[in-house]
């Protein structure tokens, strides 16, 4: 996973780009498997290596391959990016420390999630007994939640101007040359005009 990342900031080319971005996702899925959280494999699979990775191609059908490379670096995004992380730190320091027995966390339903998911569900991992069982009914509402949003960005960059379907740069391109040709047919030839 550190050397896709590393390959990531280095590359200029974007469909490279997405294809390594598409195969970091998987690595992560395939760590999260090895982990025992097969709900969180699961959701990577299909969000960060699938529908992320189909959105990106669909918006570098419409731009170019090539990352346009800045003279100056970009400071203004770099200062909004840290202050926003200072933020999301500062939100975290009224949090109980990590593990701490008295977390309001731990005196609900985690105790029977604790003792007795290994015999009412059966995976031994809390947290997909949790969101396949205890929460399934909103895990599927999540999930279709993603899948609409996906259905709406697809539908929204997809949009052409012609018949609303996605067109490649090729399919515009061979669009465009048998318009010149239809226009070149339609024009009158040269007897037509000396005969008018």
């Amino acid at each position: 996973m550190a050397a896709t990342a590393f390959s990531l900031v280095r590359l200029r080319n974007l469909f490279a780009v997405v294809m390594l971005t598409g195969i970091y996702s998987l690595f992560a899925a395939a760590l999260y498997v090895v982990m025992d959280a097969v709900d969180v494999a699961f959701t990577e699979a299909a969000v960060g290596a699938g529908i992320s990775t189909v959105l990106m191609l669909g918006t570098l059908s419409m731009t170019t391959d090539q990352e346009k490379v800045h003279k100056k670096p970009p400071i203004m995004a770099l200062i909004l990016v840290l202050m926003t992380g200072g933020v999301l730190i500062y939100g975290t320091f009224d949090m109980p420390r990590y593990g701490d027995i008295n977390a309001p966390i731990h005196q609900h339903v985690a105790n029977r999630f604790v003792d007795k998911s290994g015999d009412e569900v059966g995976p031994p991992n809390m947290v997909t007994s949790v969101l396949a069982s205890y929460r399934g009914y909103d895990t599927l509402g999540e999930t279709a939640v993603v899948f609409t949003a996906a259905i709406g960005v697809l539908v929204i960059i997809g949009r052409s101007k012609g018949n609303g379907m996605p067109q490649s740069k090729s399919a515009r391109r061979r669009r465009q040359h048998r318009r010149e040709e239809d226009d070149q047919s339609d024009a009158p030839s040269e007897d037509e005009e000396a005969s008018s």
